[in-house]
């Protein structure tokens, strides 16, 4: 255990600054995350990176590369070497969104790249403060109704996921969703705390710990599936609504495929590892065990559900 440690922490870098060589990253293994470190795409990154330099022997280099929303790491991806080792950790954001509300993102999601593997899933919540009137979905529904110009649906971003979310919401409960778009999760729940929204949909791991403080209450979870005891899903709440999110290791379009598989099949197996699944678990993020063609299957589900929603609500980011 001890030496299986050792080689982990040896096998994974930290790096920032470059996608330049350096002797450090000599023969290495790029994972790059478009997003800072702290987050769930970066913790994902980092779990997965602690695994697979020991079973492929090389280091494994964690790189962030921040701005734009995530398009500065996709273009940067986008100019490397068609031979680069590299692969990226995505989120439907930077492979649906984007490419339906930016003109020139800078990469073409589906031209550039190829999906290696699927790391897992998660699922949105809707919430409002803890003292809303309303402790139900039918009871907020209701509330809505009897106040349409309080009704407004906090997101964490405009054109962000739990964005089109709301409107899923809106259009399957009929009622008119105003979609407010803050600047992060962070004052998206502060004003859902403080009372000054009434309403927030975001990703659930970003929600769940002010709900088990009570300082706000999550009145349904979007999966199939029940996330939190007592709290029901969208569909067992009296809407035919339900969607997930997710989270891939993506590469160049110019990757060999037997170096697709390679990686394919060693991230598959990382995420079957009982130590990595209890790890995502604790995310509220389920780990998932897929190849490259399963991927791209939950890759196409997912924009058959959401690509209409996105073109329908007329937004754009340019």
């Amino acid at each position: 255990m001890r030496r299986r440690q050792a080689l982990a922490m040896l096998s994974v870098a930290v790096v920032g600054s470059s996608f330049g060589p350096a002797r450090a990253q000599e023969n290495a293994l790029r994972l790059v995350v478009p997003y800072p470190p702290g987050g769930a795409s970066d913790s994902s990154a980092r779990i997965v990176a602690a695994e697979l330099g020991p079973r492929l022997k090389r280091p494994v280099v964690v790189e962030n590369r921040v701005g734009a929303g995530g398009r500065i790491a996709m273009q940067q991806m986008r100019a490397l070497p068609p031979d680069a080792d590299a692969l990226v950790f995505v989120n439907p954001a930077l492979i649906t969104l984007v490419p339906n509300l930016v003109s020139q993102p800078g990469y073409d999601a589906e031209a550039d790249f190829q999906p290696v593997s699927q790391i897992s899933q998660y699922q949105f919540a809707l919430a409002v403060p803890a003292n809303h009137p309303a402790t139900t979905v039918a009871g907020l529904l209701d509330w809505i109704r009897a106040n349409p110009d309080k009704g407004n649906f906090g997101v964490p971003a405009n054109g962000s996921i739990p964005h089109f979310f709301a409107l899923m919401i809106g259009e399957a409960a009929r009622v008119r969703a105003t979609v407010v778009g803050y600047k992060g999760s962070a004052p998206l729940a502060t004003d859902l705390i403080g009372g000054h929204l009434a309403i927030g949909v975001d990703t659930l791991d970003s929600l769940i710990v002010h709900h088990q403080g009570g300082r706000l209450r999550i009145l349904a979870t979007s999966a199939e599936r029940r996330a939190i005891d007592g709290v029901p899903t969208l569909r067992e709440a009296g809407l035919a609504l339900s969607a997930t999110g997710w989270n891939a290791a993506y590469a160049k379009s110019t990757m060999p495929a037997e170096r697709v598989a390679l990686y394919a099949r060693e991230i598959a197996a990382i995420m079957q590892l009982p130590e990595v699944r209890e790890k995502f678990l604790q995310m509220k993020s389920e780990p998932v065990s897929a190849d490259a063609t399963r991927t791209r299957a939950t890759v196409e589900a997912f924009k058959a559900q959401w690509v209409p929603v996105i073109r329908a609500s007329g937004v754009r980011l340019d």
